[in-house]
């Protein structure tokens, strides 16, 4: 008898140790049609436009990657990684250019140049009343485990770059990971995440300074799993829910095909351990924010496989069900793939990041990690009503 009521007594410590968590947001049902890969049975929205910001060039740039975008004082930034063949390449180098209207785009400059001790590739951008900031990540040869950190160029009122200088935590310390493209602001805070070093280890991060240079501290925030000092979260982005509370979404390295979600409720300073959820996903960075009017979106390739296309926005008017989606771009047939050669070269629309401004929803991405590209949704098209 007293072994019984033992285990009576423990059936409840049992079920609630392997309690899961709610998902942070879900997707309906069918809303994807895996039978029509090529669009994934989607219509493109009313008024799309797709301009190229740079085309890859024989000899010279023929890899170009890690798009990421940025307005400031009129003008529109594109910020990219490019190098002559191969990915990640001795030779890459941050480049940008420029646009006054979203659709033509300036001859691409150096950001940052190659380097010999370290790789360089886009970080994102920020900035504070006259001030622009251009986040790099700088990948050490010599660094083991694989890791990095962020340098900040600044141009005062348009002027030339100075810089760069190294972002610190609020206790002083330099960061000490590789930053992530996507900023955003909430409750008076800027937020994104570090993949913090030994290694890559994916960790939310927010400041009070909204320079993004300084005040830094780390989200409560535990990792699934790490292998090969590679954390199974990776290259998140974020939005916010009706309720207020915010959802960051992550890569799965583990290839479940599928994103990644954690939930915080006090603006990025504790974080729910992150849930695989219903959303695909083609394990690679993906793009998420909220629109003027709070309708949250995720802009990814959700395959459900290795392959990055199509190109896809789907929406939500409370961040907690995701219940329409659009084509941006079709795969298949519609797209060719690479021109050239090199290494890790993919056909597909890789790693979008994406900017609202004037009227528009923008997304860059990578074409066959070749061109460097961006398309534009206008916000009245992806309303509900």
């Amino acid at each position: 008898m007293k072994k019984f009521l033992s285990a009576l007594w423990a059936i409840p410590c049992i079920c609630f140790s392997f309690t899961v968590a709610a998902q942070p947001f879900e997707v309906a049902l069918e809303l994807f049609d895996f039978s029509q890969p090529q669009n994934l049975g989607l219509e493109v929205p009313e008024g799309v436009e797709t301009a190229t910001v740079y085309t890859a060039e024989q000899g010279k740039s023929q890899y170009n990657h890690g798009a990421v975008l940025f307005a400031h004082n009129g003008t529109l930034y594109a910020q990219w990684q490019s190098s002559s063949r191969d990915e990640d390449a001795a030779d890459t180098r941050v480049l940008y250019a420029t646009s006054r209207d979203g659709l033509q785009w300036s001859a691409p400059e150096v950001l940052a140049p190659a380097r010999e001790e370290a790789v360089v590739t886009s970080g994102g951008w920020w900035a504070e009343g006259d001030d622009l900031y251009a986040f790099i990540n700088v990948w050490p040869h010599q660094l083991s485990p694989r890791g990095g950190y962020p340098e900040v160029f600044t141009s005062h009122k348009g002027g030339d770059w100075s810089g760069p200088v190294r972002p610190q935590f609020a206790s002083g310390e330099l960061l000490d990971g590789v930053i992530e493209q996507d900023f955003h602001t909430y409750c008076g805070r800027l937020v994104t995440a570090l993949h913090r070093q030994p290694g890559l280890l994916a960790t939310p991060i927010f400041t009070g300074d909204l320079s993004g240079l300084r005040g830094w501290t780390l989200g409560k925030f535990e990792n699934s799993s790490v292998k090969k000092h590679i954390s199974r979260e990776l290259e998140p982005s974020n939005f916010r829910r009706k309720d207020g509370s915010l959802v960051m979404v992550f890569r799965d390295q583990q290839s479940s095909f599928r994103v990644l979600a954690a939930e915080s409720k006090d603006c990025g300073e504790t974080w729910t351990r992150a849930q695989k959820t219903d959303m695909p996903d083609s394990r690679a960075k993906q793009s998420a924010g909220n629109l003027p009017g709070g309708t949250a979106y995720i802009v990814n390739n959700p395959s459900g496989s290795k392959t990055r296309e199509p190109l896809t926005i789907t929406l939500s008017d409370d961040g907690a069900l995701f219940d329409r989606a659009y084509l941006l771009r079709a795969g298949g047939d519609k797209l060719e793939g690479p021109r050239y050669t090199g290494l890790y070269k993919r056909k597909g629309f890789s790693y979008p990041k994406s900017y609202v401004w004037k009227g528009h929803l923008y997304v860059a991405y990578g074409e066959n990690k070749e061109d460097i590209v961006i398309t534009r949704i206008p916000l009245v098209s992806l309303s509900a009503d």
